[in-house]
């Protein structure tokens, strides 16, 4: 809420990787080298694949074998005919509208960055086999999810719903994707403080409670429960 009013996030700092952080923290948000951008990438995925299992739709990510000339692999594939006899893959993709080379366009237009980013999917992706349908997933930092994306989560809550027998699946799903948006933008901000602000063991510990109370739990576990160990650990 305070990147959206524009309201101090932090004192300006150098980042660990050199660059300059103003008080706003909007370097936490576009900084290419953030590690917490592959995660976001990852977690959304995820997101999204568990939505179309829990529809009862069958689908395996990073397919491979859709582009026989240069390899490329999309975010995702179901394993059955979603729409007109055809398999549907998607792309995942998070752009932040702060950024200088966005920030205009974002403020002449609502969705242009999230639109401009599905239109650079859809360009990238052209060459898909025409056995398969196409649809980008562009979310914005803010919040805002392109039009394509928004078309594609609605099928897949109408979906849910018949699936599951819950009238607000659609609702939840959006719900989902933006308390995830706005975690993994903490988490960007996090890895945008520099390592020598406090001693080690206090650093540590910090890290271990800001993973356990804002990173999904699903993300975070992977099989074993060491975080929360290790966060009972150090706070006794």
């Amino acid at each position: 809420m305070r990147v959206g009013f524009g309201l101090n996030l932090c004192v300006p700092h150098q980042c660990h990787r050199g660059s300059q952080v103003d008080a706003c923290g909007i370097h936490s948000l576009v900084c290419k080298k953030a590690p917490g951008r592959s995660a976001r990438h990852h977690a959304l995925n995820d997101l999204v694949a568990r939505g179309f299992s829990s529809a009862g739709v069958a689908v395996t990510k990073e397919p491979v074998g859709l582009f026989r000339i240069d390899g490329k692999r999309t975010d995702g594939l179901t394993l059955i005919p979603w729409q007109s006899g055809k398999s549907l893959c998607w792309d995942v993709t998070v752009t932040c509208p702060l950024a200088d080379s966005y920030v205009t366009r974002a403020a002449q237009e609502a969705e242009a960055v999230a639109e401009l980013a599905a239109s650079r999917k859809m360009e990238k992706y052209a060459n898909i086999d025409a056995r398969y349908l196409f649809e980008p997933i562009a979310v914005e930092t803010l919040g805002v999810v392109s039009s394509s994306a928004c078309h594609l989560l609605n099928d897949l809550g109408r979906r849910l719903t018949v699936n599951c027998g819950e009238a607000r699946e659609t609702g939840f799903l959006y719900q989902r994707m933006s308390v995830l948006i706005q975690r993994y933008n903490a988490v960007l901000l996090h890895d945008g403080l520099p390592d020598d602000t406090t001693d080690r063991s206090t650093t540590h510990l910090l890290s271990l409670l800001f993973l356990y109370f804002l990173l999904p739990r699903d993300y975070i576990y992977n099989n074993n429960n060491n975080t929360e160990d290790s966060v009972m650990m150090l706070s006794s």
